[in-house]
């Protein structure tokens, strides 16, 4: 997709502008022809067009041999980054429809506080442009971006190329969660994070394999890859830039199929357990926009893959294993085995001395059955972190909900037969989760996000939803 600055001589197929419920008067009038302004004002005054969220129309000029788009956004005062964000998208996609090559955008009536609406615009179309089964038929190439005179040329550039670099890393979390765990595996993950050693020189791609983590002792890692014949993985990603600069650390959850193991999880919508990749696939999708923007800050992407099968060698519960840290694990349930992946990689992450660490899992239903589909859990060991945190997915509208890490909590952890167990209690599943990892960050700034519920979409829209690349990307770029 081609994106260039809008100028009164500008044509495209398609002018989108918006419009607010409340505020029908702000329209812009320098976006459109004189017939259609005033033809856009009758509209109104009958109440044909009413801003409402949701709400599209149609308009063209012979004369001025242009089509508008109007699209409703709500009362303005209301506007919300998600609501802007599914009003676009919704747009979009009936564009699509029409067989047409550009538009144009007309983003000066759009004001969402501390909200980089350029961007984002950028983003959802590149979302638009995804198909998993390459059917897509936009015929769009063409995005024609009408923004205040305030905005540089310089600045519009350097805009366009970051949210590019950020849509490509988010279209490659999702295309990576939506491959078939059949083609998905620990090794195939391995090979596309090896593949982004092309697209920067700062960028190195380790993977260390089973045997080389049974040296290290990652006993709790293997633990759930030994009822598979797909080998584990230990997948680092290395983007240092900068020299002597402490790295902040991502690590992705990677099971590539999540069967529960030999605690089998029931048959309706397992086949969404090859999603139990996301937080991998979101690490990849980073470092990848990390690496085409050429960032300038220190990042390491740390990937524990691995997939949970049944099998006359799989881990039983009731089984103990020994953690990389020492810590020994009484295993009760065999489905709660991406924290016993994300310990070992979470150990394994301190050589680097990060500056922070953060991690992304699917960890838990139960985060799903407490938030809901749009925020991710958020836990963490410090207050600053947090802060930061929340700063990035209130930016992005990539949102999230902190959790409490009361000492409570970790109590429910305790075994008469190991230094801990790997579940809790019947409730506050997610926080007993984060809990668990707690055990092996206790000295570093950590914090978790369980994105059980943002990960992917089901029903109708089923798949992968690149979540949380924009929150992760804009903590990277804004804490150098």
């Amino acid at each position: 997709m081609k994106y260039l600055r809008f100028n009164k001589n500008s044509k495209a197929d398609y002018n989108l502008l918006f419009v607010y419920e409340d505020k029908l008067s702000s329209l812009n009038k320098s976006a459109l022809s004189d017939a259609v302004f005033e033809d856009v004002k009758l509209a109104i005054s009958n109440k044909l067009v009413t801003g409402a969220s949701g709400s599209m129309n149609i308009f063209s000029s012979k004369m001025y041999e242009k089509n508008y788009f109007l699209v409703g956004l709500g009362q303005k005062n209301k506007l919300t980054i998600q609501n802007y964000e599914k009003n676009l998208n919704s747009a979009l996609k009936k564009i699509n429809g029409y067989n047409i090559k550009s538009i144009s955008l007309d983003l000066n009536n759009i004001a969402i506080r501390n909200y980089d609406h350029i961007k984002s615009s950028i983003i959802e179309i590149e979302k638009t442009q995804y198909s998993y089964k390459k059917t897509n038929t936009s015929s769009l190439k063409e995005c024609l971006l009408n923004v205040s005179s305030k905005i540089s040329n310089k600045q519009l550039n350097n805009t366009i190329d970051i949210s590019i670099a950020i849509a490509n890393g988010l279209n490659k979390a999702r295309i990576l969660g939506d491959t078939p765990p059949n083609i998905c595996n620990p090794t195939f993950l391995a090979k596309e994070a090896k593949k982004l050693e092309k697209l920067n020189k700062n960028l190195k791609v380790e993977v260390l394999d089973e045997k080389q983590m049974r040296t290290l002792k990652m006993g709790s890692l293997l633990s759930v890859s030994q009822g598979s014949t797909q080998p584990a993985k230990l997948v680092i990603i290395k983007y240092m830039p900068i020299k002597n600069k402490q790295p902040i650390v991502l690590v992705g959850k990677g099971i590539t199929f999540d069967t529960g193991g030999i605690s089998l999880k029931p048959s309706p919508n397992m086949d969404e357990m090859k999603y139990d990749m996301s937080g991998a696939g979101s690490v990849i999708g980073t470092m990848q926009a990390c690496a085409e923007m050429n960032l300038k800050n220190n990042v390491i992407g740390i990937l524990a893959c691995a997939e949970n099968m049944p099998s006359g060698v799989a881990t039983r519960p009731g089984d103990v294993v020994t953690s990389m840290s020492g810590i020994t694990i009484e295993i009760l349930n065999t489905d709660a085995e991406g924290r016993l992946v994300l310990c070992d990689a979470l150990t394994f992450s301190k050589k680097y001395k990060p500056r922070y660490i953060l991690d992304m899992a699917t960890l838990t239903g139960a985060c799903l059955v407490g938030l809901g589909k749009y925020p991710s859990g958020l836990f963490s060991n410090n207050d600053v972190l947090t802060k930061k945190i929340k700063s990035s997915a209130d930016k992005t509208g990539d949102r999230v909900w902190e959790l409490p890490l009361y000492s409570d909590y970790f109590d429910e952890l305790k075994t008469n037969f190991a230094d801990i167990q790997n579940i809790g209690g019947r409730y506050g599943g997610a926080i007993t989760a984060a809990a668990f990892l707690a055990n092996f960050t206790t000295e570093e700034k950590w914090a978790h996000l369980d994105i059980a519920g943002t990960a992917w979409d089901s029903g109708n829209d089923k798949g992968s939803t690149g979540r949380p690349v924009k929150l992760l990307t804009d903590f990277v770029m804004t804490n150098k």
